[in-house]
């Protein structure tokens, strides 16, 4: 395992190829293109090829084949198994030392929870994603939304949507994540991207070490067509977030421990996704 690790940190020691994993492990548990990675990260298709070649050897990285196109995400469980031996070896075992704020085991207390929804323009998914769990639970969770793009507005098929389910629509505003990160912003305690492009973007390290996951799914702004047609991409992206949240807000949080936590909002990504 030794000799693993070290070419795992060597893997790790190039930028680019650090980048290209911490962008994985944001992504996890999606497969992501390879040329999705190297858009993302405005590196060369051949260039990014030669970096996934070296983090797949050194065990950090799976590949799969769908049809034509390569497909990478993270190894986990080399990943994990990289990370348990720096705990053990360098760390003694010792949590207090090398994750100070680390809930571990430890279940989430019985309490309101902060939860944020993060998309690029904070005008339609994630303010989908914020109404809902807001009608759906709002005793139990306190629902907030922002983009990653400055200066965006609500969408105004997405205010159409939201006013025909019965939503309180005159609480809504598009906000960028920054109004999130200051001294007097919530603690947050779970964390989710809504959109591909606002996982792959570099986010805010959050106070408290929330709770997140990835639960991507495709952008009805971007939909084509007719009015009614346009309607209808909303209608779906609406009605496929609705369906998380309401798996979402069925968890029984207070008696699960972060680990299970961080399995179960996984999951919800994973199962709407494949």
């Amino acid at each position: 395992m030794e000799i693993e690790t070290h070419d795992q940190l060597t893997a790790l020691g190039h930028p680019v190829r650090l980048a290209v994993f911490r962008l994985l492990m944001r992504r996890y548990p999606d497969r992501v293109p390879a040329g999705e990675l190297a858009t993302a990260l405005d590196v060369k298709s051949s260039t990014m090829s030669t970096y996934l070649a070296v983090l797949q050897r050194a065990g950090l990285v799976q590949q799969t084949r769908v049809g034509t196109s390569l497909l990478y995400t993270a190894d986990m469980a080399n990943v994990r198994q990289m990370f348990d031996f720096l705990l053990v070896d360098c760390c003694r075992g010792r949590p207090d030392l090398c994750m100070p704020n680390s809930a571990g085991n430890v279940p989430m207390t019985d309490r309101k929870y902060n939860v944020l929804f993060i998309c690029v323009g904070n005008s339609a998914r994630s303010i989908f994603a914020e109404s809902l769990l807001r009608q759906l639970a709002g005793d139990r969770f306190n629902a907030y939304s922002a983009g990653t793009r400055p200066n965006t507005e609500l969408n105004p098929f997405a205010v159409q949507v939201l006013a025909d389910k019965g939503h309180d629509i005159d609480v809504l505003r598009s906000k960028h994540v920054s109004e999130f990160t200051g001294p007097d912003a919530p603690v947050f305690d779970f964390v989710f991207t809504v959109c591909n492009t606002a996982a792959n973007e570099e986010c805010p390290a959050w106070e408290g070490q929330p709770v997140s996951a990835h639960w991507g799914m495709p952008d009805p702004v971007k939909a084509e067509g007719t009015d009614a047609e346009k309607a209808l991409a909303f209608q779906h992206a609406y009605g496929a977030l609705k369906r998380r949240i309401e798996v979402f807000t069925a968890l029984d949080v207070s008696s699960l421990d972060r680990l299970a936590l961080q399995s179960a909002v996984d999951d919800i990504g994973r199962d709407q996704t494949e």
